[in-house]
């Protein structure tokens, strides 16, 4: 699997379309790459400018899914109730990839959550049975 150069993994990369936010909302090519952790957007495939970078811990979901003609359409909806709507030819499924990136982030997320809690309890139950003169 390929690798940026942060070391994240490479889960997809290439052209998606975004509706601009003025008042023309026309669609803009940008060049993405979708890794383990976020989304990025260039504005071209160089990425010789600073693209937006939505860490998959901004978005709450992708929602909205339409197939019209060759285009598949959707919508990020982000933590903070921003959207941001997206097109894809059809044959990219960007919208499955970024939907099954964000599955795989948010158990991630769980499993460590759940794990520091175990682990907290676990020290916590050790401290008492110290207090209360038990042998681990």
């Amino acid at each position: 699997m390929k690798k940026i150069s942060d070391g994240a993994q490479v889960i997809k990369e290439g052209e998606l379309e975004k509706r601009s936010d003025n008042l023309l909302q026309l669609w803009k090519k940008k060049y993405c790459v979708l890794t383990q952790d976020r989304l990025q957007l260039f504005p071209d495939s160089q990425r010789r400018s600073r693209g937006k970078d939505l860490s998959l811990q901004e978005i709450r979901t992708v929602d909205c899914v339409e197939r019209t003609g060759k285009y598949i359409y959707f919508t990020v909806v982000t933590t903070d109730n921003k959207e941001m709507d997206f097109r894809c030819l059809e044959e990219n499924c960007w919208n499955s990839a970024i939907t099954m990136a964000l599955i795989e982030f948010k158990n991630r997320e769980a499993i460590q959550t759940f794990k520091s809690r175990q682990d907290s309890e676990m020290l916590f139950q050790g401290q008492q049975d110290k207090l209360l003169g038990r042998s681990p």
